[in-house]
């Protein structure tokens, strides 16, 4: 009998049979969950290699393009404002003037040149020429750290309000002659003028759209310098006597004390003409216009075809 209990002791039970198969099963399936890569792995288990803090699904998850936010569109830049257009129209005229006349424009905002299809040709500047002289003057005694004196101002103000002959060739002496033309050209970008022959400032060629490019020279600071081209504009609006005519004339008087100007006026012996010559400076532009006719028709003539033109290109105010 004692026997026979030992040989069933020995002999799993039903029981212990399913305890065992139990516990492997859950072995293994823990196995399975803890296995990198395995179908069954915990979403929770850390990573290889990565922190053991649990991962923030969504920002491991592919990205859902539908659940982004649509981006907000770059804001579009807007076209600058174009420019209000000059007083001035772009067109070609044909006036009944004796002899030979052209006219320019520049928009001092864009640097644009219009004008007559004539507008390189050159005459001789006569008086115009004083704003450059007296400019020059002006920038280099700066340049030397000078003050001019107020007797070499009073000067100044005679030669552009007044057109002095003597006080201008004294200023033309003291800059150098022909080498002030030269700076002219050099400082003001011109294309088609030219020294005198005979080295003369009254004999300077000029070509309209030169003498725009001139006017443009002093408005931006070229020409005198920052520290006295203020100056120098504020004298040219204050041109008096016989040297007031010309381009400011075909604007409302209320406008013409805005517009800076100097003029030029002289009777050629040599090629028996007269030249006249005409420079303004306005808030956004500036003009030359030049006319020559035969000596017999005096001065009048072309002061007042220095405005005609002006008038004829002008746009219409109605």
């Amino acid at each position: 009998m004692a026997g026979s209990r030992r040989a069933r002791g020995g002999e799993a039970s039903p029981l212990r049979l399913i305890v065992i198969a139990v516990v492997l099963i859950g072995l293994v399936l823990v196995s399975l969950r803890l296995m990198p890569g395995s179908p069954l792995a915990s979403a929770a288990a850390a990573r290889w290699g990565d922190p053991s803090a649990p991962v923030d699904r969504a920002a491991d998850a592919p990205p859902d393009r539908s659940s982004r936010p649509s981006p907000s569109p770059s804001p579009t830049a807007s076209p600058s404002p174009s420019p209000e257009p000059l007083p001035f129209a772009d067109r070609q005229i044909d006036l009944d003037i004796e002899g030979w006349y052209a006219w320019s424009v520049l928009d001092t905002r864009t640097g644009k040149i219009i004008g007559s299809k004539n507008m390189d040709e050159t005459s001789t500047t006569a008086s115009l020429i004083k704003a450059w002289i007296v400019a020059d003057y002006l920038r280099r005694a700066d340049e030397a750290g000078q003050t001019p004196s107020d007797a070499k101002l009073a000067d100044a103000t005679r030669i552009i309000r007044d057109s002095d002959n003597t006080r201008a060739e004294q200023f033309y002496n003291s800059v150098g002659r022909s080498a002030s033309i030269k700076r002219l050209i050099s400082i003001c970008k011109t294309t088609d003028s030219s020294v005198a022959a005979d080295g003369g400032w009254s004999r300077t060629n000029l070509s309209p759209r030169d003498t725009a490019r001139l006017g443009a020279c002093i408005k931006d600071g070229r020409a005198a310098g920052p520290e006295w081209t203020k100056w120098l504009i504020n004298e040219m609006r204050l041109v008096r006597g016989a040297g007031d005519f010309g381009i400011r004339k075909a604007f409302p008087e209320s406008e013409r004390k805005k517009i800076a100007i100097k003029n030029g006026w002289i009777d050629r012996t040599r090629e028996q003409e007269m030249h006249i010559n005409c420079l303004a400076i306005g808030d956004d532009w500036t003009m030359g216009v030049m006319v020559r006719y035969p000596i017999g028709m005096g001065y009048e003539y072309g002061m007042k075809n220095c405005q005609k033109i002006t008038e004829a290109v002008l746009r219409s105010t109605t």
